[in-house]
């Protein structure tokens, strides 16, 4: 039997803006309000896409939610038609307005946690959607998330889906970008690690004084209950709350994992000698390759700006890795030259690949925000909806959708463009007839 790690990728939607949302966010507050461009952001995503399928990858596709979200408006109290509750939002509270426009679902990576078969006490996979209580914009997420991913999973044999986390910060949870999982071979049992920022009941531990923690500790108990993980094949571990303060707001913006490597910035966690001492007690006598990049080589500002590590780490055909890495990456000398450097010494990364996706980028996320990943063996593969993975066919088809629908330039002012919101309702139920998901939005429902 064969295994795979199907990455699923975010499709940009085609109200993606630059609202300046996501405080913690550096990228994301510096490009507050600039215009966007909805129909190059789809392309860069499905570019991408393409060219992981092309390089002998599974690829999937995660459909994004609708917005402007008029559900959550009407909830909040506006009223009328939906060009009136647009109109009065805008005008009557317009950072409420912003953040039911929010582009933040293209992140698929906190989208849910995944727990594979080989690792859960039922051998189902497991998916957790992210309840994103820091973010009011993030908390809208959830629901549709569920429905989207119960809609490619649909078969409770090989899947199971539990509701997200209760919506309170003691439950923060951002999913899978706080979760790596280390392997031998993605079949086998594996190493799933949750990293975390903060204790939720306990304020004598350390935390970041600066920008917020929006990991507790105890949501990651919480998931690793939910999806019947093992105290042997599981580790939690604190980000270094001096690293969130300088901009890193999620685990995968310092460290990234894939099978027995973990690549991460030597600030990155706190208590590492001793935590990684438990990774590799845990994964067992082979050895994990605990890649560590110095400071000295890499600053934690460059790391940030580039998003060095919020880059895809994939095992190629040929057994070695290769990193997925944003063109930021390559643009930035001294980043440039220490991926120049790392595939020449002696660790299974021997590839860099570099992707244009400056439209997520400037939203503030790189590759690997873009993209959940799921580990699945051949009888799961095929009970996945096999509508939403990609291949030539879906590509051509998906650009064609993108060229249809999307515009080439949106403003923050746009948003309240009550002709948008039915090109993009328009739009989405076309692509729910593509995907063949069903009714997933709430005004299909």
């Amino acid at each position: 039997m064969h295994h795979y790690e199907v990455n699923f990728d975010g499709l940009v939607g085609p109200t993606h803006n630059y609202a300046g949302l996501s405080f913690g966010n550096v990228a994301s507050l510096s490009n507050a309000k600039s215009t966007s461009s909805p129909k190059s952001a789809a392309k860069q995503g499905l570019a991408k896409m393409k060219a992981l399928h092309d390089m002998g990858m599974v690829q999937g596709v995660l459909a994004p939610q609708e917005r402007p979200d008029v559900a959550t408006l009407r909830r909040l109290g506006f009223s009328g038609s939906d060009a009136e509750v647009l109109s009065k939002a805008a005008q009557q509270a317009p950072e409420i307005f912003q953040a039911v426009c929010s582009a933040s679902s293209m992140w698929t990576a906190n989208a849910a946690t995944v727990s594979p078969g080989a690792d859960t006490a039922d051998g189902k996979v497991h998916f957790t959607p992210a309840n994103l209580t820091n973010k009011f914009h993030r908390s809208l997420e959830p629901t549709t998330s569920g429905r989207i991913l119960q809609a490619m999973f649909n078969n409770n044999r090989y899947f199971a889906h539990h509701t997200h986390l209760p919506d309170n910060e003691h439950f923060g949870d951002e999913g899978a970008a706080n979760h790596t999982r280390l392997c031998s071979n993605y079949g086998h049992a594996g190493v799933e690690i949750f990293t975390f920022g903060r204790y939720a009941f306990d304020s004598s531990k350390p935390a970041p004084s600066k920008f917020p923690a929006r990991q507790t500790y105890e949501a990651s108990q919480a998931i690793a209950r939910l999806h019947g993980l093992s105290d042997e094949n599981t580790v939690y571990i604190q980000q270094n709350p001096a690293v969130i303060d300088q901009g890193v707001f999620h685990n995968d913006v310092i460290a990234v994992g894939n099978q027995n490597v973990m690549f991460y910035h030597e600030q990155a966690f706190l208590d590492t000698e001793a935590k990684f001492a438990e990774i590799q007690r845990k994964f067992g006598d082979e050895p994990v390759h605990f890649v560590e990049v110095k400071t000295s080589e890499v600053s934690v500002e460059d790391a940030v700006q580039t998003y060095l590590f919020n880059t895809q780490l994939l095992t190629m055909q040929d057994g070695t890795m290769a990193i997925i890495a944003p063109t930021e990456c390559q643009e930035n000398p001294r980043v440039a030259a220490y991926l120049a450097d790392l595939v020449t010494r002696n660790t299974p990364i021997r590839q860099v690949h570099y992707f244009d996706v400056k439209q997520s980028m400037r939203n503030g996320g790189g590759p690997a925000c873009l993209r959940l990943r799921v580990a699945l063996n051949d009888t799961e593969l095929a009970a996945v909806n096999p509508a939403v993975i990609m291949n030539d066919e879906l590509f051509a088809r998906l650009n064609q959708w993108v060229d249809k629908h999307y515009r080439d330039e949106l403003s923050v002012a746009d948003l309240r463009d009550p002709q948008l919101l039915m090109e993009s309702r328009t739009a989405l139920d076309e692509l729910t007839q593509i995907l063949k998901i069903g009714s997933v939005y709430p005004f299909q429902l």
